[in-house]
């Protein structure tokens, strides 16, 4: 199993599962990476994000007219499509 995603298909498959345009969404994806490679990693090597202060810094970029609601929705569809692959997990 590749721990590569393909972009193409994570983006096909959030428009489809919550109608929101391919542009939007990768713009959606780009603000979340920036926000992760600014996150710490713990002792383990593992990184904490918040959902609710990630869902607040993709909405307050400029580029984002998006609710909270529609952000939270599409962050939740690539979570769940991360962990069909085994490539994300939450941290208990």
């Amino acid at each position: 199993m590749s721990n590569e995603v393909n972009e193409q298909e994570l983006v096909e498959v959030l428009s489809a599962q919550t109608k929101v345009a391919p542009a939007v969404i990768r713009l959606v994806l780009k603000h979340e990476q920036a926000f992760i490679n600014q996150a710490k990693a713990n002792a383990k090597g593992e990184i904490d994000i918040d959902n609710d202060d990630l869902v607040d810094y993709v909405t307050a970029q400029r580029d984002v007219k998006l609710d909270e609601l529609t952000v939270e929705t599409i962050l939740d569809a690539e979570m769940d499509y991360l962990m069909d692959k085994g490539l994300a997990g939450y941290i208990d």
